[in-house]
């Protein structure tokens, strides 16, 4: 029987090849459902079948660790955030910060609570306001990775949809799709700096010691090569 396996939807990129891998490696078939992770730690609190939690922060997997429903936590990948901009509200002058401290301009988020990633964007937010004295908070639009979104659509990215479809013209997401997002003609990506970026840490809950060989692969140089090439970091 396959191992059951719940992961953060960031992860939905990387995961079909780490997990050939795995299997080539190992001959253990896995089988994997993608959502928002505090979605996901919901799933597994009510009693869904889970061997193993790949979750786009720690805080979940420790929260299944303390109540008896995780074996194991441990880190196993990084990504920080990064900005996309519609195209035509770009010009030569833009900066991450100009464009963040347009109030002409909407911004998309995912959902804090449900989705780390908007989590680690109401951080990202609490700390420009704090150093540069702007709004943002209270100017985000909860777009996606919440109960009450709509789904990405398949085969396009959250940032690619929110804004082509004309909901945003700014989005914050992981930096682990800025290769891909910057495919996109209509599309621009800012790097954000590292003195106001936010660290995210990617953590796994072993929720069945089947899932053992498993959590040692995610863990091992050949996992982490592959995430850093799809964007990740160490």
């Amino acid at each position: 029987m396959p191992l059951q396996v719940l992961a953060a939807g960031s992860l939905r990129r990387v995961w079909p090849p780490l997990m050939a891998e795995f299997e080539r490696q190992t001959g253990i078939l896995t089988e994997t459902q993608f959502a928002p992770a505090g979605m996901l730690r919901s799933r597994i609190e009510a009693g869904e079948n889970c061997a193993l939690f790949a979750s786009a922060n720690m805080a979940h997997p420790q929260t299944l660790l303390a109540q008896g429903k995780a074996l194991a936590v441990q880190r196993f990948a990084g990504n920080t955030l990064c900005l996309t901009a519609a195209a035509h509200c770009v010009d030569a002058q833009s900066s991450w910060l100009t464009l963040l401290s347009n109030p002409a301009l909407r911004i998309g988020t995912s959902t804090p609570g449900s989705d780390p990633s908007g989590d680690y964007t109401w951080q990202l937010f609490a700390r420009l306001e704090a150093e540069f004295g702007i709004a943002l908070r209270s100017r985000a639009l909860r777009l996606v990775g919440g109960p009450g979104t709509q789904a990405v659509p398949d085969g396009m990215l959250a940032a690619q949809w929110v804004i082509s479809g004309g909901q945003a013209e700014l989005m914050i997401g992981y930096r682990s799709y800025a290769a891909a997002l910057k495919s996109h003609r209509e599309l621009r990506v800012f790097e954000i700096p590292s003195d106001y970026n936010i660290q995210a840490d990617y953590g796994l809950a072993l929720c069945d010691a089947r899932a053992e060989p498993l959590q040692a692969y995610l863990t091992s140089s050949t996992a982490r090569k592959l995430l850093m090439l799809y964007g990740f970091g160490a």
